[in-house]
């Protein structure tokens, strides 16, 4: 239900309508109108929530419309039983009901065409296409937002002016209701009529589709940024926004999902939602040198067949998950890894990836990640003149139910406990993923305890006169948070003005300068959002702020499962520890992920978490330091030069060789006719066989 009122809602929608006959067997016009306003209610709070239930009791037919039928019909019976069949009443709301129905059918037609006629064959962000196709506005959002839900509801009048009648034995309440009804529904079917015809409908899919082709042949992209996946996976191309607004080459992003365009992050870079394989297949991307992908997908194939590219996986994160290592790989020209350890993990996997075809660009996005906080005489700060915070973020179950994927069912609270209980004290940030608990209900059950532990933790450490926190500069800081949230959310509600598909591909152009304002506020919420509660109070951290980067820099060490979070972590160079949730032992634990070899490796009692909190009250006596940092250059590669430096150096010399390609494809077509000395050098321009230099295989390149 998800949550006690929805419970409650639903309870006294499945029991109202019983209650309802009831009523009008009885019958009883004071109990049956006070229950036809329950179930209204009811059904109009589920609706509103998005609950559960309302789908389904769709897919049983009892969907939305039945239920106001029922108790259409019930109206109806309480007028026999009350002895009122031959009353001009009683035919006046049976033909008020019946004719009334007649108006849900071209009224569902006149919202489904609208729809489909505005629905984009390319929906687009950051593309000037209102100057080259006319895209009307939107219908008023009041019209199609719950349309089904607005002309049933229509029916309230009918039914409030037959009750009256019922109980007053007066006609004229009745026939008020009625005329009422009938009327505002046969004029919300006249007022939709004009949005399928004429100068109110977006032009025709050939016209969007030579107008997007139009605005390519100007614009020219050189890289683009392809993704395919469900909602849930939007933060696998999130995460790359940044980097592409930072390439040196003219950026594309090519989306296949609407849902996916919807939950974009902000970002600079032209993107174009094409859902139709076909019209993908026929946009011209001929100036398109190199296509990075981030996902390992079936509609992937759709962009790999066009030869004129060269087709690079970067992936969504750097881990020793068999997701790192995926068969798939392998239809790639190039595999990019963060490090050294990318190239060996599929050469131990042995997946069909060959070593010549991987480089190592760094991790780009890694860049906001702050190492251990220092003195002011530039020594690493030490733990002793405040609260050390120790970060728990376990991954997720994962699809397969192996018990190794996360530590949350079996290791989760002890480790929580124990870091709750440590002397001296630390601070507790549990930030879980975000897919905890959508397949395993252990996992959720787990979540939630474990949110219990650090929320009564935090309340009885509140109590504890051993700390102590200015109140006035949390007060301070959060009315500040609050003043750049409440702006943020102007900024936003710019953007979700919108009004539809067609009207945010027309209008959807990124103001540079509000983009840039968002970046400052979000910076600046972060900074107040770690101010407004005292450093040494145990928090849970859910939603997408703050970020996990942001945990990461404010906290002094981690405890997680083996994911990229790990991996990302490691750039801190702070300590960290990950649980060995399947048991395999410590020593064959370090040997299957080459992320732990610096850890402190926890079993599922979390015993060893000691080793952990040593290394953070004392970082002079940290024994594995050193480890990190060699560990930290073999996963992700250098500091210099900078990984964005690498990657776009990798862009730039997989463009050159996608256009030594096509020269040598055009030399070879052209032959035939071609002066021999000619061809000659046109064959000699494409390369040969790659070898990997000393250089990429360290990860490092030069401009």
């Amino acid at each position: 239900m998800g949550s006690a009122a929805q419970l409650a809602a639903a309870a006294l929608l499945i029991l109202g309508f019983p209650a309802l006959m009831s009523a009008a067997l009885v019958p009883s016009v004071p109990a049956f109108a006070a229950l036809t306003a329950v179930t209204y209610l009811a059904d109009h709070y589920l609706h509103r929530k998005n609950s559960y239930l309302v789908s389904r009791l769709s897919k049983v037919r009892a969907g939305l419309s039945i239920r106001f039928l029922i108790r259409q019909l019930l109206l109806v019976l309480l007028l026999a039983r009350l002895s009122l069949p031959d009353d001009l009443v009683f035919y006046g709301a049976i033909a008020c009901f019946i004719a009334f129905y007649g108006l849900q059918a071209p009224h569902g037609a006149l919202v489904t065409l609208i729809r489909n006629r505005r629905r984009m064959p390319v929906a687009t962000r950051n593309i000037d296409l209102g100057s080259r196709i006319r895209i009307p506005d939107a219908p008023p959002r009041r019209l199609l937002h719950r349309s089904a839900e607005k002309i049933l509801h229509l029916d309230l009048f009918a039914v409030a002016g037959i009750l009256v009648s019922a109980e007053l034995d007066s006609a004229v309440a009745a026939f008020t209701g009625i005329g009422l009804t009938f009327g505002l529904g046969l004029l919300y079917v006249l007022v939709l009529v004009p949005y399928v015809r004429g100068r109110r409908t977006p032009p025709k899919a050939d016209a969007v589709l030579a107008a997007v082709d139009d605005w390519l042949a100007c614009y020219k992209p050189e890289t683009v940024l392809y993704f395919s996946g469900s909602k849930d996976s939007a933060y696998q191309v999130n995460m790359w926004l940044e980097t592409m607004e930072r390439l040196e080459t003219r950026p594309l992003i090519v989306l296949r999902e609407r849902v996916i365009l919807g939950s974009l992050a902000p970002t600079t870079v032209p993107v174009v939602c094409v859902p139709g394989g076909v019209h993908l297949m026929n946009l011209d991307l001929s100036t398109v040198r190199v296509a990075l992908y981030a996902a390992n997908v079936g509609k992937n194939i759709h962009l790999l067949r066009v030869p004129t590219m060269k087709h690079v996986f970067i992936g969504h994160g750097d881990s020793d998950k068999l997701a790192s290592v995926n068969p798939y790989s392998k239809v790639y020209d190039e595999v990019w890894t963060a490090g050294r350890a990318g190239r060996d993990r599929y050469a131990i996997a042995d997946v069909g990836v060959r070593d010549e075809d991987i480089v190592e660009v760094g991790r780009p996005q890694l860049a906001p990640i702050q190492g251990r906080r220092r003195a002011p005489d530039g020594t690493r700060a030490a733990a002793a003149d405040r609260c050390p915070t120790v970060l728990y973020a376990p991954t997720w179950e994962g699809w397969d139910g192996n018990p190794g994927n996360t530590s949350i069912v079996l290791a989760g609270e002890n480790i929580v406990r124990k870091l709750i209980a440590a002397d001296p004290p630390v601070r507790v940030l549990y930030k879980p993923h975000p897919f905890t608990g959508k397949v395993s209900k252990e996992a959720a059950a787990a979540h939630k305890r474990i949110t219990a532990l650090v929320e009564e933790a935090a309340a009885e450490r509140a109590d504890d006169s051993r700390f102590t926190a200015d109140g006035d500069a949390m007060d301070e800081a959060g009315a500040e948070l609050a003043r750049i949230q409440a702006r943020l959310d102007e900024l936003a509600g710019i953007d979700r003005a919108k009004g539809d598909e067609a009207e945010a591909t027309r209008d959807g152009i990124a103001d540079v300068h509000r983009h840039q304002e968002t970046a400052r506020l979000r910076a600046e919420w972060n900074d107040a959002y770690w101010r407004s509660f005292p450093s040494y109070e145990h928090r849970v951290v859910t939603g997408a702020r703050p970020r996990l980067y942001d945990c990461f820099n404010v906290s002094d060490a981690m405890v997680s499962d083996i994911s990229s979070a790990v991996s990302d972590f490691i750039a801190s160079g702070k300590p960290y520890a990950v649980t060995d949730s399947a048991g395999v032992g410590a020593d064959e634990f370090r040997r299957q992920n080459t992320a732990v070899r610096a850890a402190v490796i926890l079993s599922n009692d979390a015993a060893e978490l000691g080793g952990l909190l040593d290394a953070v009250h004392d970082p002079s006596a940290d024994p594995l330091a050193d480890a990190r940092t060699e560990l930290k250059r073999y996963l992700l590669g250098p500091d210099e030069p900078k990984s964005i430096d690498r990657f776009d150096t990798a862009v730039a010399g997989l463009a050159l060789k996608a256009d030594a390609r096509n020269l040598g494809h055009r030399s070879r077509l052209g032959a035939g006719n071609a002066d021999p000395a000619e061809t000659a050098e046109l064959t000699n321009a494409v390369p040969g066989p790659r070898t990997a230099s000393a250089g990429e295989t360290e990860g490092v390149a030069t401009r």
